[in-house]
């Protein structure tokens, strides 16, 4: 895999609206959030043509969101571009990107989501990338950013560090969402809820491969396209997966894993890694996926060594471990401990 520069301080990062609207629909929310990222990590965040537009525009000119992304990768100032938000339809852009752009002008990118898109974009040019966070999602909180999600980040694009261990967030964690509309929600804390630590459903051994992940809604939209890994890629992966905050119900994820297993995926990867779904705060109760999980794995596929870790602190809950693609990982199920043995960025 060809890695990209790590960060420093005072690098130039843009902002790309590849997916949803949101810096041009709630534009105060969006400085808030810059100013936050730059002030924290001290890099110079910079907007491209298409971030601020509006809704209409975003939607109907999926070339230029592209092109966006083309150029970026091509200006030698930029040193990292980072998604503005997730959501839904990335997919639009394919027809439009040169994956030699990519490989020839290997650069971090971050995102999370419908992000998912991208980064299978980013793996087929052989280029590592990073899931999580997005700028308008996980790099800001009311209060400051969580200390959890800062040393990940760090750790992952502003270093070069060969062996780095997935510690457990033991603090707390909250997936609560405040109208963005409501200027008086900026000064409110979201509501926080103690962790639970990991659940590892089903383990034996250790386990050593590459990452490979995606956001559950979003790999369906990916399948039979030019992105879409072969059997022989995922073989002895190990799987990141993450519902989004649809909080799709138990049978669409059963249909998803199903799906995974027929394209005979789950009988050839290496381990799966399972994000904590949401809270619902209206119920106060929280999906629990695992027993489709393991019913799928172990009663219709007949996979009862391969290693199950759910309730990890990566996907659309904060704080966000930031996870890179195709770096060596080692799940080792007899000490209960997971840790990258290499590093993502040069």
């Amino acid at each position: 895999m060809i890695k990209p520069q790590h960060l420093n301080k005072w690098d130039k990062v843009v902002a790309l609206s590849l997916s949803r609207w949101w810096p041009g629909s709630f534009p105060h929310k969006y400085e808030a959030w810059k100013k936050q990222l730059e002030e924290v990590f001290g890099v110079n965040v910079v907007e491209w043509t298409q971030t601020l537009k509006d809704r209409e525009w975003i939607y109907n000119h999926p070339e230029l969101r592209a092109k966006d992304l083309m150029d970026a990768l091509k200006d030698p100032s930029i040193k990292a571009i980072i998604s503005s938000i997730g959501w839904e339809e990335s997919i639009r852009l394919l027809p439009y990107i040169d994956l030699d752009v990519i490989k020839n002008n290997p650069k971090i990118f971050m995102g999370y989501s419908d992000s998912t898109v991208i980064h299978f974009m980013f793996h087929k040019a052989w280029v590592v990338s990073f899931y999580w966070p997005a700028i308008m999602a996980g790099f800001w909180e009311n209060w400051g950013m969580f200390p959890y999600m800062i040393e990940s980040v760090k750790k992952a694009i502003f270093s070069n560090e060969k062996i780095w261990e997935l510690t457990p967030n033991k603090e707390w964690w909250t997936s609560e969402h405040l109208d963005w509309s409501k200027p008086e929600n900026q000064n409110i804390n979201r509501k926080l809820i103690d962790c639970t630590g990991r659940r590892w459903l089903q383990w034996k051994g250790i386990h050593t491969w590459e990452t490979l992940w995606g956001c559950v809604e979003v790999l369906p939209f990916m399948i039979w396209t030019s992105i879409w890994p072969s059997v022989d890629e995922w073989k002895w992966k190990v799987l990141l997966l993450e519902p989004s905050e649809e909080q799709i119900p138990d049978y669409a994820f059963e249909r998803i894993i199903r799906n995974l297993a027929s394209q005979w995926i789950l009988q050839v990867i290496s381990g799966i890694l399972v994000w904590r779904s949401q809270l619902n705060y209206e119920t106060n109760e929280q999906i629990n996926y695992d027993k489709v999980l393991l019913n799928i794995v172990n009663n219709e596929s007949w996979l009862t060594d391969l290693p199950i870790i759910t309730n990890m602190d990566f996907g659309h809950t904060d704080p966000m471990l930031t996870l890179p693609l195709w770096c060596k990982i080692e799940i080792n199920c007899d000490d209960q401990k997971i840790q990258y043995l290499e590093n993502a960025c040069l």
